[in-house]
């Protein structure tokens, strides 16, 4: 795609303003950092409050009276029991059981109100008119931007603009007034820390984001940072921990698998490769997803192979990287499943060099989420 043919969001020339690096990402004139760097911008919003452009990402309302019985044709996921603004993770599945994308689903009262990848957007799109457009409504939000305002001090600023927004916990939504503006709020992320995503009418994004950064504690904050602060906070991204080919079992997310959904659920299966992810749950799976901690200075990226003691290829690296506030590379990878025991000692080839490397627990770093007092 030529860089003229590059769409851009409602902040673009607020990006440019603020000395941004822009590059192509899933089609789109992006961020990947500001003039204070991808280290700093990470530190800073583990400490303070990092704002960050994700308006490239889907916004889809589906609506009607069985719009959340008809989504569950395409998750292994609760959605008829999700209650009113309410959020939950979940994963649009294939026929063998592989996953499409990862996606938020919100009950927003009178309407489901669902977020999709950047890169899978337009798929997403044709996926659910393709399956669902007889038993719903699906409206793609194109007329609106979405914020990520993330860090310690999120709440703090969140409440001066709008004061019921301390009422909010982890995966809550509330409509929002911000400086005049309505917007849809979710308490959420993808930093590993507290955080707010806000949907806001594309013409008045940039307004918001000129406000929220009128506070001392916030700067804006690229793809850069995004990636490594959510490589710390041991979460997937599409394309690497989950693709076609990895299932929601050997990505370790079974927490994603709704109770309700399972063989002894009370809605068992009914989904996209439900037999197989079924079976994975009952009988195990070969490889699992695990953290990596490289024994060395040298960063393990993907796709590095992974080897045991005898040399034997048992996995691979999925991302990797230098993660700022644990101070050491780190990675995320698929191992064999005996060898995805904490402790473990592998080998990763890095410049065809076998440098070695040690399975970790996840997240790298604690998760900060406000789940209540």
């Amino acid at each position: 795609m030529t860089q003229s043919a590059l769409l851009r969001t409602p902040l673009y020339d607020l990006h440019q303003e603020l000395g941004a690096k822009l590059v192509e990402f899933a089609g789109y004139e992006m961020p990947v950092q500001y003039p204070l760097g991808v280290k700093k911008e990470h530190l800073h919003t583990r400490s303070a409050a990092g704002l960050f452009d994700v308006s490239h990402m889907g916004q889809v309302k589906l609506s009607g009276a069985k719009a959340a019985q008809a989504l569950e044709k395409l998750v292994p996921v609760d959605i008829v029991d999700l209650p009113q603004m309410r959020q939950r993770y979940a994963l649009f599945t294939n026929e063998e059981g592989g996953v499409l994308d990862d996606l938020m689903v919100t009950n927003a009262g009178d309407f489901l109100f669902l977020v999709v990848n950047a890169a899978c957007k337009e798929q997403d799109i044709a996926h659910l008119q393709n399956h669902l457009e007889d038993e719903c409504n699906i409206e793609v939000l194109s007329d609106r931007a979405l914020l990520a305002l993330q860090g310690p001090q999120a709440a703090r600023i969140m409440a001066q603009l709008a004061p019921e927004s301390a009422q909010m916990v982890f995966m809550t939504a509330k409509w929002l007034q911000l400086d005049g503006i309505e917007c849809f709020v979710t308490r959420s992320g993808y930093s590993g820390e507290d955080g707010f995503e806000i949907s806001v009418p594309a013409k008045q994004a940039e307004h918001l984001a000129r406000v929220l950064l009128t506070d001392d504690d916030v700067q804006m904050i690229g793809l850069g940072a995004r990636d490594s602060l959510r490589l710390e906070a041991g979460l997937c991204l599409y394309g690497h921990e989950l693709s076609t080919e990895i299932t929601p079992v050997e990505a370790s997310l079974n927490w994603a698998l709704s109770k309700a959904r399972r063989a002894d659920g009370i809605r068992p299966g009914g989904y996209l490769g439900d037999k197989t992810i079924m079976q994975q749950l009952a009988q195990g799976v070969s490889r699992k997803r695990v953290g990596i901690q490289a024994l060395g200075k040298m960063p393990v990226r993907d796709p590095a192979e992974l080897f045991d003691a005898g040399n034997n290829l048992i996995g691979f690296v999925s991302s990797g990287g230098f993660g700022p506030s644990v101070n050491a590379p780190i990675a995320i990878g698929f191992v064999s499943t005996e060898l995805a025991v904490n402790g473990t000692r592998l080998f990763a080839k890095v410049r065809n060099k076998l440098v070695e490397v040690e399975v970790v627990g996840l997240p790298f770093i604690q998760a900060n989420y406000y789940r209540g007092n």
